[in-house]
């Protein structure tokens, strides 16, 4: 299947190939980027170049969906599904966006098209995502979008040799905030 490419009023959303090294080095090698996220810093290019074969693969084997936003030509960011189970209709969704493009509306744009494209087309039943409880802006913007709060996962992250708990979230299907102009 060839991937599903988006497109928002301002962002496209596009497969991360390996000519994105240098982007995704630049978007994840910053402490304050992965400060919430779930792994450590990247330290070289080789490691960005591994990281978009992730991507690339976990699409190929149906286990994960990650799209790049591209905002002016440029990959500012990702966003996209992990622990995909087709089985149970189910997936969580994580995004990320480098910091200069911090509060401009990119990763409400982005997650309206990836949770409209997960409700209508992967069919989706639920989406879920984890979240630090002090990451208070993807809270925010979750709850904005319909997500709902489930609960604590104790200990559920294990970072830079500490456990730290996470905020369980979802939205089923027909939730009324997953709709706008995305075409795929």
């Amino acid at each position: 299947m060839n991937f599903p490419e988006l497109k928002t009023e301002r962002l496209k959303l596009r497969e991360i190939n390996e000519e994105d090294a240098d982007n995704l080095f630049e978007i994840f090698s910053k402490e304050n980027v992965l400060k919430y996220y779930g792994m450590e810093p990247l330290r070289e290019l080789t490691e960005a170049k591994l990281l978009a074969r992730r991507f690339h693969d976990g699409w190929h084997q149906e286990t994960s969906l990650r799209w790049g936003m591209e905002y002016n030509e440029q990959l500012i960011g990702t966003i996209g599904y992990h622990n995909w189970n087709k089985t149970h209709k189910r997936a969580e969704i994580g995004y990320e966006i480098h910091p200069d493009f911090w509060r401009m509306g990119f990763a409400s744009e982005a997650l309206q098209a990836a949770a409209w494209f997960g409700f209508k087309t992967l069919g989706l039943h639920r989406i879920g995502a984890t979240v630090r409880p002090e990451n208070k802006a993807s809270l925010l913007l979750l709850e904005k979008f319909g997500f709902k709060r489930e609960g604590i996962l104790k200990g559920y992250q294990y970072i830079g040799g500490e456990y730290y708990d996470l905020v369980m979230l979802s939205i089923v299907a027909g939730a009324d905030r997953v709709t706008g102009d995305v075409s795929a």
